[in-house]
């Protein structure tokens, strides 16, 4: 007679075991329409599931989360359904839930296009409408792997191979079609209604490069077709922003196969950078930073010492000189402890913060690169705070408060924020982890800042707090950081005198505000589709003579306005005047002026903006004044 204990605290007497479906209908035939699994105490089931014992008991339905990652889920197993039922010569080989979608990896070597990408949605929409019954099934390893090799389905074989002998292993079967899976589905197929299947991409079995290469299908699936076609349209517009197509648009920077992961920045593109730089620069100035720059390469022996190359070797560039190994920074804070061990300090030096625009490289695998926000090369706006263990809670206050400006002054004000404690493997004392993981939570508390936990997420050498930015699109960007380390200091000998005279080790705190330079001008293109603030602009204004006559005008104009502090420029093209406009606009320019024959006459320019706005006959020093402050950014004024 199993007791099951509903959410609301209610309870229900069974006189024999009963499944999660059958509970869900003597609730209401409503919510039994609508469950799509069940979570019986802790663990996540199918609506088949059968109830022996006295349980709690949760109906999860669509519009739960669990709920909807089941539909993404069973929606994979769909596919790999319709692809069999096409491609009978097709092989399966893993289909997991990722982000908003799911994906299935297939070895078919004549490869889908996108002809088969619209065949196989239809089929799917098909044996959805079927509303076939999913059934679980439980088999030992051994009839699963002959199973398997029965149909040919060799990846699949190879999978229950690595799962440890004597586990039982749950296949689902909808139809003729069997796939290997922890589960929990859907009941029936009927459920599956929402759905696009997105794009295709090649994919090495087990992300190894050494293996076959497969085909992946990537698609997603919703609860309900007003939540797909939003989807759809926040992708469209992301597509809109892509920073690549507007950063080759604008020609800002490009990439290369030559160079691939890094930047090759042109000269509108670095003057965005160097705007960022400059803001940056001057902030760190005014809060008491010093700017230093460490090298490029240093030798492996420092990389070992630091504990980063028994953590991150693979992902490091290494090169050798009169038989010396040495490797690419990765990062800068070994460099930052080598410029703090020169020459005695004391208490009295400290808190010394330490800033660099460190160039960076990491070997990151070339699947992962993308544009601007995943490089093998980047700059950081990296900076190591030495200071006594009194001196921590302050200090992070500090950076959280010089952080959130930044944010404001870029025009981000969602800030999520994490607190990652202490990994498994990790160094250092557990005293210490004590005292670094209650200094960080401290400052967040004293902020009034919400924050979510993830325990075991922390840095191998110290906790952390990461900042993560959401943009326009509701997307969310990881770019801040602040990390706390007894560890390093100590490894690479770095010390200072007490007030009583005594030799102490400093504490070092790792930090960065927008991460990379690089990345961060990506997120921000993104995020204003190109149309950068005006003190972000590469090109702030270009004067547009309507005549050849105009020229010499419009160019003393340019000069006038660069003496202001405008980056100006003059379009001296024989073309008409309406298609310079559009074409400037286009290009995302903020203000576009006009030199006609009443404007050179009276020594004004005609002021239109790039969103289409007049604003009429100004002079240089009148629209200057008008824009104000916008012409040079926030932070440039000392406070």
């Amino acid at each position: 007679m199993p007791v099951i204990t509903l959410p609301d605290g209610s309870v229900r007497t069974y006189d024999a075991p009963v499944t999660v479906g059958q509970v869900a209908l003597d609730i209401g035939s409503g919510l039994a329409r609508a469950a799509v699994a069940g979570r019986v105490d802790d663990r996540l089931v199918d609506t088949s599931f059968l109830i022996r014992d006295d349980a709690r008991l949760a109906i999860v339905t669509d519009k739960d989360p669990e709920g909807l990652e089941v539909l993404r889920h069973s929606t994979a197993h769909l596919l790999a359904h319709a692809v069999k039922s096409l491609y009978p010569e097709a092989q399966v080989t893993i289909g997991p839930v990722i982000g908003e979608g799911f994906y299935y990896d297939f070895a078919y070597p004549p490869g889908f296009g996108p002809e088969d990408l619209a065949r196989i949605e239809d089929k799917m929409r098909v044996l959805a409408r079927a509303d076939i019954p999913v059934a679980r099934e439980v088999v030992d390893r051994d009839q699963a792997i002959a199973f398997f090799e029965g149909l040919g389905e060799a990846y699949k074989a190879e999978i229950i191979r690595d799962i440890p002998a004597g586990e039982s292993i749950s296949l689902y079967r909808q139809g003729d079609f069997v796939d290997l899976c922890r589960g929990p589905h859907v009941p029936a197929t009927g459920k599956l209604k929402h759905f696009k299947l997105m794009r295709l991409a090649g994919a090495y079995w087990r992300g190894d490069a050494r293996n076959p290469m497969l085909q992946r299908v990537y698609g997603t699936a919703f609860a309900t077709r007003e939540a797909l076609d939003e989807h759809l349209r926040r992708l469209e517009e992301a597509e809109r922003r892509d920073h690549r197509r507007i950063g080759r648009a604008l020609d800002l920077f490009h990439i290369q196969e030559e160079a691939p992961g890094m930047i090759f920045w042109h000269d509108r593109g670095l003057r965005v950078y160097q705007a960022i730089e400059q803001y940056i620069r001057g902030l760190l100035r005014t809060h008491g930073y010093q700017e230093v720059r460490t090298p490029l390469i240093m030798d492996k022996s420092l990389w070992e010492r630091s504990g980063h190359w028994d953590k991150f070797a693979d992902g490091m560039f290494t090169t050798s000189s009169e038989r010396r190994e040495y490797a690419v920074k990765p990062m800068n804070c070994p460099g930052h402890v080598q410029i703090f061990n020169q020459g005695l300090k004391s208490y009295r030096d400290l808190p010394l913060r330490l800033a660099e625009f460190g160039s960076c490289h990491r070997n990151e695998p070339s699947g992962t690169l993308h544009g601007l926000l995943r490089l093998r090369n980047f700059v950081q706006d990296d900076a190591h705070i030495f200071c006594a263990e009194a001196d921590i809670q302050p200090e992070v206050s500090a950076f959280i408060d010089l952080l959130y400006r930044v944010y404001a002054d870029f025009g981000f004000r969602e800030v999520l924020v994490k607190l990652s404690t202490r990994p498994e493997q990790r160094v250092g004392a557990d005293e210490l982890w004590d005292k670094a993981e209650a200094a960080l939570e401290q400052a967040l508390r004293a902020k009034g800042l919400a924050f979510e936990l993830q325990p075991g997420e922390g840095a191998f050498y110290g906790p952390k707090i990461e900042f993560a930015l959401k943009d326009s699109l509701a997307r969310v960007w990881q770019c801040g950081t602040i990390q706390v380390d007894f560890a390093m200091p100590r490894r690479l000998g770095a010390s200072f005198v007490t007030a009583e005279g005594q030799k102490a080790v400093p504490v070092m705190l790792h930090r960065a505000i927008l991460g990379s330079l690089e990345r961060f001008i990506g997120i921000l293109i993104e995020e204003h589709a190109g149309a950068l603030p005006l003190w972000l602009s590469p090109v702030q204004a270009v004067v547009l003579p309507i005549a050849d006559r105009h020229a010499a005008v419009a160019q003393q104009l340019v000069d006038a306005l660069r003496v202001a502090g405008w980056r100006a420029e003059s379009d001296l093209r024989n073309e008409k005047i309406g298609f310079k406009i559009r074409e400037h606009t286009l290009q995302k320019v903020p203000y576009l002026l006009v030199v006609g024959d009443r404007e050179a006459e009276q020594g004004t320019v005609s002021v239109r903006t790039r969103e289409g706005a007049d604003l009429g006959g100004m002079t240089v020093g009148t629209l200057t004044a008008h824009v104000g402050a916008g012409l040079v950014g926030p932070g440039r004024v000392e406070e």
